[in-house]
Parts: structure tokens; C-alpha cells; sequence
């Protein structure tokens, strides 16, 4: 897991379960033939996995989960999508090198690049949503309102129940 090394109180966003989640800051988008709004996929469950290709519990653990949920979930209509969040080693985790990521890998879902603001290492979607590192899950329900934050991996069976519920609109 990669902490964000800092927090200061309010330092980041409060967006908190039960609350609308914020619109993503994105600047680039891959396996997807159109940027994605979080307000376009209004009526689906949404699971952003938030990754960094330089952390190991997201190669491990995060991005192999998000890849399952896409093959289970995606015919059920839940969007998968893919949050690369940098936070640290930002001359190494550019979109580039994400791009080889991304094909190595073989990560077919789609896969935002979070965006900056100058001079800030904390990319923008991160800090609205207060996420504390990589990896992170946020689930999202069809009405656009947060329903799950966690840091760290969780295990499979957790996050398939936590998806269900959602589906069957609890």
C-alpha cells in the first residue's frame, strides 16, 4: 500500500458515504473511445478502483480485483473504471508509461488519469475524494452518492456482496 505522506486536517476533500460524489478531474483517458463522466454513468453502479502503477498493492491485489469485477460485473451493468492517482514519482507514473502499463498488463476496463494542479502533488479527484493512498475502492450507487471508501485491498467476496446490495438497490 502507498500512504499519502502528509494530512493535514482538511487538507483533503470530505466526501463520505452516504454523500454525491464528486465529478472526477481527469486528463487523459484510456481503453475507452470517450472521456467518462461520473454524471453519464447516472443509473449504474459504479466501482473506481484508485491505482498507482508504481505500488505493489495495487498490482497485486487492487488492479487484479478490478479486473474480476469488470469480467463479473460488467454485463450486469456496473462500470469498472480505473483511477491512475499519482501522489509520489510523478516524473515515472506519466501517462506514457501508464499507456505500457496498461497494455502489459492487459487491463481492458476504463482507465482515468487524475488531474493536477500546479505545484500541488496531490492530484485533484484524490484530495475531493480524501483518499489516503493507493490502493482505494469507492463504490457508487445509481444515484451518484457515495456508498463505499476504503484504503487498502479488501477481499473479493467483501466488495461482490458490497456490489450486489448496491444492485439490488440497498
Amino acid at each position: 500500500m502507498n500512504r499519502v505522506a502528509a494530512r493535514a486536517p482538511g487538507r483533503f476533500g470530505l466526501s463520505s458515504p452516504g454523500h454525491p460524489a464528486p465529478e472526477w478531474r481527469v486528463q487523459r483517458w484510456f481503453n475507452t473511445p470517450q472521456p467518462i463522466t461520473l454524471a453519464a454513468l447516472r443509473g449504474k453502479v459504479v466501482a473506481l478502483h484508485a491505482f498507482q502503477i508504481l505500488c505493489p498493492g495495487c498490482v497485486q491485489r487492487g488492479l487484479p480485483q478490478a479486473a474480476r469485477l469488470h469480467a463479473l460485473f460488467a454485463p450486469e451493468g456496473v462500470a469498472v473504471i480505473g483511477l491512475h492517482t499519482v501522489f509520489e514519482h510523478h516524473a515515472a507514473m506519466t501517462p506514457v508509461a501508464l499507456e505500457a502499463f496498461l497494455y502489459e498488463y492487459r487491463i481492458a476496463f476504463p482507465v482515468a488519469v487524475d488531474a493536477h494542479a500546479d505545484g500541488d502533488p496531490v492530484s485533484l479527484t484524490m484530495r475531493a475524494y480524501g483518499l489516503r493512498g493507493t490502493p482505494s475502492l469507492l463504490l457508487i450507487d445509481r444515484e451518484g452518492n457515495l456508498r463505499r471508501h476504503r484504503f487498502g485491498a479488501e477481499d473479493d467476496l467483501v466488495v461482490g456482496a458490497a456490489i450486489g446490495a448496491l444492485l439490488a438497490g440497498n
